[in-house]
């Protein structure tokens, strides 16, 4: 536990010297702002035309902030010689990988209660303020997509040789999970039988994380008719009392696999040298 918080700690410090940060930052915050205010004489609340474009915008930017600090963050370790120091102490992988996740993790959630603690100050003076259930909605929607993509992110870092490899193995994955992922979605089940588009959509959906999490949020803000037939059962069971719940034990569970899968790799890495 000890070497898990000095690590996290260290993470911490790093990332709050970290330029990329402070760059998505102020791009998030300013087309927030931005289109709170084009929008400012509507109502900000349920699922709508700006809440959409915001949920869009989340999507955009948040996945890629996550990849690239994550994956550089392992990267910089094989680059600067930092690992091969480090592994010459009595380290071990899964503290060293927990306390890079914790911290990274500590350094996006703040940036991101920040912008959002803008956002609702703005918004409140221009007597347009979010509904209480959608700002809360968004936030933890826009934490669950950091965290997701932050594992993901790991796994990417533990992979590549460098920084370039990262970034160009990053955009790929942010690509076709948010940009892609429908024409992708649509060619794979165009190739199934009927029958097995159902079983096949599901567990496509559950790989991607951004996926995954904004079916979630688009159902609880009450736009779930804009899915189409097919996600009428994420629809029925996101509804349910205990929708919420089942939706938090999934998240563990995707986070806790990607994880586990990044200290394999880094072990296997370690091991060979």
């Amino acid at each position: 536990m000890t070497d898990l918080l000095q690590v996290a700690k260290k993470e911490i410090k790093v990332g709050f010297r970290n330029p990329w940060a402070y760059s998505f930052l102020l791009l998030f915050s300013v087309f927030s702002l931005s289109l709170l205010l084009v929008n400012s004489q509507n109502r900000i609340g349920g699922y709508s035309g700006i809440t959409g474009s915001m949920l869009n915008l989340i999507l955009y930017l948040l996945p890629l902030m996550a990849l690239f600090l994550g994956s550089f963050s392992l990267t910089a370790e094989k680059e600067e010689g930092s690992w091969q120091l480090l592994s010459t102490y009595p380290l071990g992988t899964v503290p060293f990988l927990l306390g890079k996740y914790v911290g990274l993790s500590i350094v996006l959630l703040t940036i991101l209660s920040f912008g959002y603690g803008l956002m609702g100050l703005v918004t409140a003076l221009l007597g347009k303020a979010f509904e209480i259930n959608t700002y809360l909605l968004f936030f933890f929607f826009s934490c669950g997509l950091v965290l997701l993509y932050l594992a993901l992110a790991l796994c990417i870092g533990a992979l590549s040789k460098n920084r370039w490899q990262a970034m160009t193995i990053s955009v790929m994955v942010w690509f076709f999970t948010v940009i892609g992922w429908t024409t992708l979605l649509i060619a794979v089940l165009g190739l199934l039988p009927y029958l097995w588009i159902k079983p096949v959509l599901t567990v496509l959906t559950l790989l991607n994380p951004a996926e995954f999490v904004r079916l979630f949020v688009v159902v609880k803000l009450g736009g779930g008719s804009v899915l189409g037939a097919e996600y009428y059962q994420w629809v029925g069971w996101i509804q349910k009392p205990g929708g919420s719940l089942l939706f938090a034990l999934l998240f563990i569970v995707w986070a806790a696999c990607a994880i586990s899968g990044v200290c394999r790799i880094w072990e296997r890495g370690r091991t060979r040298g």
